[in-house]
């Protein structure tokens, strides 16, 4: 694949992936669980016929849909953003593409899992960015043992703002594998040691099964998945 085509295919994954996110939060706003379905049937389609799905050919040959648990609306949150006392400032290593810098916004406080990190992508393009590791990952059945995002609104995973300007929609339901889980040529940045929580998250993207590598903070190239 040229390096033209290659840049024109994720534009065009990212552009749908906003698209299918714009989508979502103006269903979600009246029917969570109804913007739930309309993600996961989106993410299937992408995964299984765009150019750029992270999905190997031989996995892509199979593929029914991705392991996305049922909707459960008791994991959907309106949380206030506290801000960090101190800056903290991370350069993630991403082999060829450099270190890619996060600047430490705040944290969230949530039921059954306390207080989890939010953090913002400090270079062109800025975004929110929301990773996290659970008692369930890398368990038989249970989650990918990387972690999964939540939020990543530099390529458009974001479910927008709360009731006031220093809240955001933290919904669970809609945690999902970075492209790592699927092909090791992606690099993902992976959660730091405040974004892992002990409490098992049973909903959202679940694991893949076999997983292509051990969990790592880089890779090849950069994730461009949302």
């Amino acid at each position: 694949m040229s390096t033209t085509l290659g840049a024109l295919q994720v534009a065009d994954w990212r552009r749908r992936v906003f698209g299918l996110y714009a989508g979502v939060r103006q269903i979600s706003a009246h029917d969570p669980a109804a913007g739930h379905e309309l993600w996961r049937s989106g993410r299937d389609d992408l995964f299984a016929g765009h150019p750029s799905s992270p999905l190997l050919p031989d996995d892509r040959a199979v593929f029914t849909g991705l392991p996305v648990a049922a909707y459960d609306p008791d994991w959907r949150f309106e949380v206030e953003v506290h801000r960090a006392e101190q800056p903290v400032h991370i350069a993630v290593d991403t082999g060829t593409d450099g270190k890619v810098p996060f600047d430490l916004v705040g944290s969230v406080r949530l039921p059954y899992l306390g207080a989890i990190d939010l953090w913002r992508l400090s270079c062109y393009g800025g975004g929110l960015f929301l990773p996290f590791r659970d008692g369930l990952a890398g368990k038989p059945g249970g989650t990918y043992g990387g972690g999964r995002y939540l939020l990543d609104t530099v390529k458009g995973a974001d479910l927008g703002a709360g009731a006031d300007d220093n809240t955001l929609i933290l919904d669970f339901n809609f945690a999902y594998n970075p492209s790592c889980a699927y092909d090791p040529m992606w690099a993902c940045p992976l959660p730091q040691a405040g974004n892992i929580v002990t409490a098992e998250v049973p909903v959202g993207e679940l694991s893949p099964g076999e997983e292509r590598h051990p969990a790592q903070l880089h890779s090849r190239a950069f994730d461009p998945e949302a």
